[in-house]
């Protein structure tokens, strides 16, 4: 049984969604919390798999609750709620370790489905969206690599070998396995493993985030 910790200021919006997946055989709501303060609480006391967090709240808001759960409960994953798709606030919470977003209007398969996929450690922002997102709202980034000299890595990427600086460009470009596979020569099976090694490595859950790792160190950059 997958749990799930809801939060939203909105008790209506609250119950919406335990209605939803209390009604799926595999999903169980275990707590709620109304703003970020106490969602932080919550997962400290009841150890949810998956957090649907809304990110406008007031107090301590869904991004910086977002930031202080992966830190502090790296086994809990958080999928943000937003009204819009290519929102400045769920590209913050990718920022800050979302592990996805999720449109309110979404439909009651999409939910379950992605609260599935967020669970069993995939993210569900694509790649592709992920650069997209990127792209959009490039001044919020750090200028990476503006203190050192133009050709000297990241400290952060400094352990990767040469091979998994270029499958991380192609996943930050937001190709599949297989189409890094047929770019770089390579098989499917032996991008997995440089994909899996560039994740520990870098110490992040999923392409996502280290997709969000490439822009931030300046491996790439907007539009390049």
């Amino acid at each position: 049984m997958i749990r799930v910790l809801l939060v939203d200021d909105q008790a209506l919006i609250r119950m919406g969604f335990r209605l939803l997946i209390d009604s799926t055989d595999d999903l169980e709501v275990v707590g709620e919390a109304q703003d970020g303060q106490s969602a932080i609480e919550q997962v400290a006391a009841l150890r949810p798999d998956v957090v649907l967090m809304d990110v406008r709240m007031p107090g301590v808001n869904g991004i910086d609750a977002t930031a202080r759960i992966v830190e502090t409960h790296p086994a809990t994953r958080v999928l943000v709620l937003t009204t819009f798709d290519l929102d400045e606030y769920a590209f913050a919470a990718l920022r800050a370790g979302a592990s996805g977003f999720l449109l309110k209007d979404a439909a009651p398969a999409d939910l379950a489905a992605a609260v599935r996929t967020v669970a069993g450690g995939e993210a569900v922002v694509s790649a592709r969206v992920t650069r997209r997102m990127l792209e959009l709202f490039a001044e919020h980034l750090p200028a990476a690599g503006a203190d050192r000299g133009r050709d000297a890595p990241h400290p952060r990427l400094a352990g990767l070998t040469p091979r998994e600086v270029e499958v991380l460009r192609e996943v930050a470009e937001g190709l599949s396995n297989g189409e890094i596979a047929d770019r770089l020569f390579l098989s499917e099976a032996t991008v997995k493993t440089h994909v899996g090694r560039i994740l520990a490595k870098l110490r992040v859950r999923d392409r996502v985030q280290a997709v969000v790792v490439a822009y931030e160190t300046g491996l790439v950059r907007a539009g390049g």
